[in-house]
């Protein structure tokens, strides 16, 4: 486990693939991990690209942070991390880390090359998932848990118990659900600014689905690509996302390529 301190916090960070462009991944909030993209898309990514995988605070195996789960504080979380590299790099975000991913590509334009959205939903607070998920006990949140991802939590034991007793803490000891019941939309004016080629993936069953239009819309290099499942992608449908990712980052790659060797 490989625990590194960026923007005041202990992450836990993994890194895959030896060479290539960089690649950072994101999760979402409560039962998400790097875990989501560590055993889906991102081996395929390492195979050409170095992938930096890490848990937002309060996840996983990072510093269990009591506050800074605010969009802004935790796309600083994300830039502390890309730092590590000199030039612009690829941002893949799930949820509530498409929404953090999404903010710093806005803020910082000159550190993205391109940026894949995968339902991300404006603002956070609109959720309708989020919402109804907040309001339940620990135990309940892991029941009410899509069957990918709750079955292999239904029965009684370590990992069970470990879940609920993270969700537990960052529900009742963190800022984390009014931070994110107090983020406010991104405005049309804002995403017509962002420049970087993105691509915004949402399930064709997804609440979210609205927002991946609004950006492709807006946003003059995004583009909208659906995938049959929910909200839930990385677990729904992991190998229609993953193809779909390495596709859209192996053709950013490319373009660079052939722009640097004109």
């Amino acid at each position: 486990m490989s625990l590194e301190t960026r923007n005041g916090v202990a992450l836990h960070v993994q890194r895959l693939g030896e060479s290539g462009s960089p690649v950072i991944m994101l999760h979402g909030l409560f039962v998400g991990s790097m875990a989501s993209w560590y055993f889906t898309a991102a081996p395929a990514l390492a195979e050409k690209h170095r992938v930096v995988l890490y848990d937002l605070r309060g996840h996983g195996k990072s510093e269990r942070a009591e506050s800074g789960y605010d969009v802004a504080t935790m796309a600083e979380d994300l830039r502390a991390v890309a730092a590590d590299f000199d030039g612009p790099v690829s941002v893949v975000g799930h949820s509530y880390g498409a929404v953090i991913a999404l903010t710093f590509a806005l803020r910082h334009p000159e550190r993205v090359r391109d940026l894949v959205l995968v339902d991300a939903p404006l603002p956070p607070s609109k959720l309708a998932e989020l919402e109804s998920f907040v309001r339940k006990s620990p135990e309940q949140m892991i029941a009410a848990l899509p069957p990918e991802l709750a079955g292999p939590l239904a029965k009684p034991g370590r990992q069970a118990r470990k879940l609920a007793e993270t969700l537990h803490f960052m529900a009742k000891h963190t800022s984390l659900i009014g931070d994110v019941r107090r983020a406010e939309d991104i405005p049309d004016e804002a995403l017509a600014t962002l420049a970087c080629p993105t691509l915004c993936i949402y399930g064709t069953k997804s609440s979210c689905l609205p927002v991946g239009e609004r950006i492709a819309k807006v946003a003059p290099s995004a583009t909208l690509a659906t995938i049959a499942g929910g909200h839930f992608l990385p677990l729904e449908a992991p190998a229609d996302l993953t193809r779909a990712i390495v596709r859209f980052v192996d053709r950013g790659a490319g373009r660079e390529d052939e722009a640097r060797h004109g």
